[in-house]
């Protein structure tokens, strides 16, 4: 019986603890994910401000260049530009947004700025595109530091909260 109780009461911390540490390993997936956002919009500003390649090509070497955690994004926006024929970037990128919020970690903020993106791509002339790219890496930036912060106050009270939990919960049972 004793025995029972023993393994019982590991489980029950195991499981709270692994809950604790996947809720705290939000923050710096948004943290990482962010990262890799700032590179993928640096290689399309490469593409298209420098290079003046055509929106498609540019969202493939996107895909290609780009860290596949988040690169694939890009992937899925020239695809529905393609298959919509409306020609619309704007309700391309907004085709994303789920995939943002649940695979990535975004925050309202975070899908703000790609979709201010989404916006402004293929309006202007060259120039006013590296003006607006500049803008969104300047925005992208706060975000980040944000992020950093909140990561470093909630992600180890939430791996904390885990163990604590489960402690609480086996010496309740007890």
């Amino acid at each position: 019986m004793a025995l029972i109780k023993i393994i019982g009461g590991l489980l029950i911390i195991l499981s709270t603890t692994l809950m604790g540490y996947h809720y705290g390993s939000r923050f710096s997936n948004r943290l990482n994910n962010l990262l890799y956002l700032e590179q993928c919009f640096k290689i399309l500003e490469t593409e298209i401000v420098y290079g003046a390649i055509p929106l498609p090509e540019a969202l493939t070497n996107v895909y290609n260049k780009g860290n596949k955690k988040i690169s694939y994004i890009f992937e899925e926006i020239k695809l529905h530009l393609l298959h919509n024929k409306t020609g619309d970037i704007y309700h391309s990128f907004y085709s994303v947004i789920v995939l943002l919020k649940d695979r990535l970690s975004f925050k309202k903020e975070d899908i703000e700025i790609f979709l201010s993106l989404g916006r402004v791509l293929g309006s202007s002339d060259r120039q006013d595109q590296e003006k607006n790219f500049k803008f969104i890496f300047n925005q992208l930036e706060i975000l980040q530091k944000e992020a950093k912060l909140e990561r470093d106050k909630n992600e180890k009270m939430y791996k904390n909260l885990g163990i604590l939990t489960g402690i609480t919960i086996v010496i309740i049972l007890l």
